[in-house]
């Protein structure tokens, strides 16, 4: 079916079951009958200010503006990396990838690359494998990038259905020739496309893949209506490149390039899967986010092509700044979060494992430490509900980079500098404040002015490299990553 056709066929049977949706959902959801539904959208490099709830003028997002108006908006959500693998790291796990041997290796630096010795360590617990003790069907629609061998699969981390790319889709086998030797890049295969642990197609055309996402995201959700059910859609789009993929029916119509073409195929990829939701009669026992994996790392001005936006938030995707670690969040869930409704606390992603097993009723493993909290009060709009975090840390790869603590956010002296938003090599390192609820831009340090604010958060830090580690200092709670020897290609049979 095409995508026209699909839009089509989704609004006349909507336009049938819609008054029957608002005038009475038959299924009342209640936790210890019927634990929710829930579907993380993920997009790469989304920035903050890329999308119509959060600011953006230039592109046309009319399904997250609605879904904006139903649900509620966290403006303090952060991703727990500022790059990709370690962000989905943290998102699936719960904690920081510090903590799970996800933020750096030798063999690839901070993200993986394909046929990658590295990869999740199996004995760690995903949100997929918790959510699997209660019933749920699970699946992962998109980028993975968490290991492209057997062992390291989502189908082998509590995944009933991967159907996807298993890194990034810039990781193409021109790139990986231009690489040579680097990252065994000469061995690369033509980008795969898998159905759980096999390879499909190669290459798969990145300009089809929102689309090719979308369809397969809604066949498995009117497969397990019944629910309860688990989707993990994670984007491709707008993506690493510096061209944008969109498809045939996007391309070349927004106002801001490739960038705004992504962008605006995301929206619509998002409202067909809302609409469905509300056609099936499960709305009121779904819950829905929408958010990015980190900040735009290519901005400029306002037309410029491929340029996302960060704004008000200062710096690039890719960096410890704001605008790299501070991305839009939709939460929507008919009946249960508040409609129209803003969050300002500070929350991640590292929260969402905890909150859905909370939601799912499942018990996390005695076991091991989660870095994520429990967020279902700032979730449900509770009186008086405040942000769990003591500290937030923003660490690039191995090197603690900032602490945030309530309004105010320290950038720690450190050296050498690397991809750091405000030190330079060749300037001496001290210590930044901002006052990033007032100035999310960055633009005025206020350290001298707040010595004790400066020591608290300093404290703080400390506290951080004893247990997640600093450059040349090993946390000691942290994990090693799996790895395995000799790896091979994800080719076609």
């Amino acid at each position: 079916m095409n995508s026209r056709a699909f839009d089509c066929h989704v609004l006349a049977l909507s336009c049938v079951l819609f008054l029957m949706a608002v005038t009475g959902d038959t299924v009342a959801w209640a936790a210890e009958e019927h634990p929710p539904n829930i579907i993380i959208v993920f997009c790469d490099n989304l920035g903050y200010g890329d999308i119509g709830p959060f600011g953006s003028t230039l592109h046309r997002t009319p399904a997250l503006d609605r879904m904006a108006r139903e649900g509620r908006r966290f403006t303090h959500f952060y991703a727990s990396a500022g790059v990709c693998t370690p962000s989905r790291a943290s998102l699936m796990t719960g904690c920081y990838a510090q903590r799970v041997g996800m933020h750096l290796n030798p063999r690839d630096g901070i993200v993986l690359r394909p046929i990658s010795p590295y990869g999740l360590a199996p004995e760690e617990t995903t949100i997929a494998e918790l959510l699997k003790t209660r019933g749920y069907a699970t699946a992962i629609i998109g980028k993975w990038h968490l290991g492209d061998q057997l062992e390291f699969l989502p189908t082998r981390q509590g995944f009933d259905l991967f159907f996807g790319i298993p890194y990034s889709d810039d990781m193409t086998q021109d790139v990986g020739r231009k690489l040579g030797e680097r990252y065994d890049g000469r061995r690369w295969p033509p980008l795969p496309l898998m159905r759980n642990e096999r390879v499909i197609e190669a290459p798969v055309d990145r300009n089809g893949l929102t689309s090719r996402y979308t369809h397969e995201a809604v066949r498995f959700i009117r497969d397990h209506r019944d629910g309860p059910f688990f989707l993990y859609l994670a984007h491709a789009m707008p993506g690493s490149t510096r061209s944008p993929f969109a498809s045939e029916r996007f391309r070349g119509k927004s106002a801001n390039g490739p960038w705004g073409d992504a962008v605006e195929e995301l929206d619509w990829s998002t409202g067909v899967l809302l609409e469905e939701l509300r056609r099936l009669g499960i709305a009121q026992r779904t819950l829905v986010l929408f958010t990015s994996d980190n900040g735009a790392p290519l901005t400029g001005k306002p037309g410029d092509f491929s340029r996302g936006s960060n704004r008000p938030m200062g710096g690039r995707g890719y960096t410890t700044s704001e605008g790299g670690f501070r991305v839009p969040a939709i939460f929507w869930w008919p009946g249960h979060v508040p409609a129209g409704t803003v969050c300002d606390e500070l929350a991640t992603t590292m929260d969402l494992l905890p909150t859905a097993a909370a939601l799912a009723g499942v018990s996390i493993p005695a076991d091991r430490h989660l870095d994520g909290h429990d967020i279902r009060p700032l979730l449900l709009g509770e009186g008086n509900a405040r942000s769990p975090y003591q500290a937030f840390y923003y660490y690039d790869a191995d090197q603690l980079h900032a602490v945030r603590s309530g309004r105010w956010k320290l950038y720690l002296p450190v050296s050498p500098f690397r991809r750091h938003p405000h030190f330079r090599p060749g300037e001496p390192p001290a210590a930044l404040l901002f006052d990033v609820v007032d100035d999310p831009g960055e633009t005025q340090n206020v350290a001298d002015r707040h010595p004790g604010i400066v020591a608290r958060l300093s404290q703080l830090a400390d506290e951080a490299r004893r247990i997640l580690g600093d450059r040349g200092v090993v946390g000691r709670e942290q994990r090693p990553p799996g790895k395995v020897q000799n790896p091979t290609p994800r080719l076609l049979p």
